[in-house]
């Protein structure tokens, strides 16, 4: 969800100023509440430096349900400005006490009020009744893998159950923005969470850091959905080399984009595709229609009133048919900026031309001409779909029914979990609370439906006794048979 979710707030470029003193380093959250009339929201902004100087923002607003919506920054100096256009919202002010600290103003439809925003402290790994993290019941190494194709090494965590195996295994694949291999938001860990519970439960897993994040090699900024799919491809080769891993059930589960990701590496000839796929909140229409989508859907949940709409989807409409119809970058950015400071004649000069450049990026353009349609009819391996019915950014009976008729070789689940918003977290009054505050975690219904699903799909090992009188031994149980399914 990054450059995907909301697409014209994603990252951004900002060109490198120059300093008469270093600047405070940008890398981090920071969160403050916004007065508004009846009460306060809790804004919390994720910022991430990018190679070349730029920035990737995101946006959360956990009362509104808004949760990782790209924006575009911007730094000039001690000044900043974030801008999440699709939301019709700004962020003015001045970066304080070496970066503790952004402090400005803060306008969206209808209001303009004072905004401070304190950096967050990072998150600290898992601990235990304030112990150190203890060691998992299951194998956890560091590895890394080599995409041939693209000429770069990805770096992950590689977490296999205990016990001989052979197991069957999945790859996770992240939504769109750069994410490391946990894909960790503030205080939750969407894939380390996932990983620790199949793993747990009899199922390998690798997770990895994108392209350009944490230990893995590449761009993010000239990732395309395409190039994802080689690094989907290289994981998987990869996996087809570990001993205690069943060569016969290797999967891809992807989020987002990186649920598209998946069907698309499904759909290429064998030995390349997939055993299976888990696909959680994938997109089932034009990236074009998504973005129309997420538009509306955010406007209209920020109170802007119809006229804004109207006029935000006709502009959004506009700029993306001019950047479909003009090939050449330098003169699509040229009318994007144009068109944007026509229709906002505060906006400066470089903003408006940075997100010309961000909206013309080679992602941004292979996701406004991406039919994830077009390749299912080729994917013949079981698939999962799942989505959440309070997913703003990708909603189920929009995208659902076409992805199941598109997969019409394939053997398809397809469930849509009551509920359940993008993160796949559940309703925030079913949340754990610790220390007196709910903690966002995993779907325990979407984890149960995984993890049995990929059962009934594959075999693995299972204790067997034999005779009266004999010890147990390893065989291989195929689940969802005549005998049931087996309890984890």
């Amino acid at each position: 969800m990054k450059k995907l979710l909301l697409f014209f707030l994603l990252l951004s470029l900002v060109s490198s100023p120059l300093w008469a003193a270093e600047p405070p380093k940008l890398n981090g959250q920071w969160a403050g509440p916004l007065k508004v009339p009846g009460g306060e929201l809790k804004l919390i902004l994720t910022i991430v430096p990018l190679a070349g100087g730029s920035y990737y923002a995101a946006l959360d607003a956990p009362q509104q349900r808004i949760s990782r919506m790209p924006a575009t920054a911007t730094v000039k100096g001690l000044d900043i400005t974030v801008s999440i256009e699709q939301a019709g919202s700004r962020f003015v002010g001045k970066i304080g006490k070496n970066g503790a600290t952004l402090q400005g103003t803060w306008s969206q439809p209808g209001l303009k009020a004072p905004l401070t925003l304190t950096r967050l402290e990072a998150p600290k790994p898992a601990v235990v009744a304030g112990k150190a993290r203890l060691t998992p019941p299951y194998r956890e190494e560091e590895v890394s893998f080599y995409n041939k194709e693209a000429q770069l090494r990805l770096a992950g965590t590689l977490t296999t159950p205990a016990g001989p195996g052979p197991f069957p295994a999945v790859v996770l694949l992240s939504d769109s923005g750069p994410h490391d291999r946990d894909v960790t938001e503030q205080d939750y860990r969407l894939f380390g969470s996932l990983a620790d519970n199949l793993t747990r439960r009899g199922i390998a897993v690798l997770r990895f850091d994108d392209r350009g994040v944490g230990k893995s090699q590449g761009s993010h900024f000239n990732t395309t959905t395409a190039d994802v799919v080689t690094d989907a491809q290289a994981a998987l080769r990869y996996l087809r080399t570990r001993p205690l891993l069943d060569p016969r059930y290797l999967g891809l589960l992807g989020h987002g984009e990186g649920a598209n990701v998946a069907l698309l590496a499904a759909a290429e000839p064998a030995p390349a595709a997939p055993a299976f796929v888990v696909a959680l909140a994938a997109y089932g229409v034009p990236g074009r229609d998504i973005i129309q989508r997420q538009q509306l859907e955010i406007m209209r949940l920020i109170g802007s009133t119809p006229a804004q709409v109207k006029a935000a989807l006709a502009l959004n409409k506009e700029m993306i048919g001019i950047i479909r119809q003009t090939p050449n970058d330098n003169q699509a950015r040229g009318k994007v900026a144009a068109l944007l400071r026509y229709h906002n004649t505060d906006l400066d000069p470089h903003m408006a031309r940075a997100r010309a450049v961000q909206l013309t990026s080679p992602w941004s353009r292979y996701f406004l001409d991406f039919d994830p349609l077009r390749a299912l009819p080729a994917v013949k391996c079981p698939v999962l779909l799942l989505g959440g019915t309070d997913d703003l950014q990708v909603g189920t009976s929009q995208n659902l029914p076409p992805l199941k008729k598109g997969l019409k070789n394939s053997p398809v689940t397809a469930l849509r979990l009551a509920g359940v918003n993008h993160w796949f977290q559940p309703e925030r009054k079913a949340w754990p609370v610790v220390n007196g505050e709910p903690q966002p975690v995993f779907s325990p219904r979407a984890l149960d439906e995984i993890r049995e699903w990929v059962f009934r799909k594959t075999e693995h090992p299972q204790p067997v006794v034999t005779g009266p009188g004999q010890a147990p031994k390893k065989q291989l149980v195929k689940s969802g048979g005549s005998g049931g399914k087996v309890s984890r």
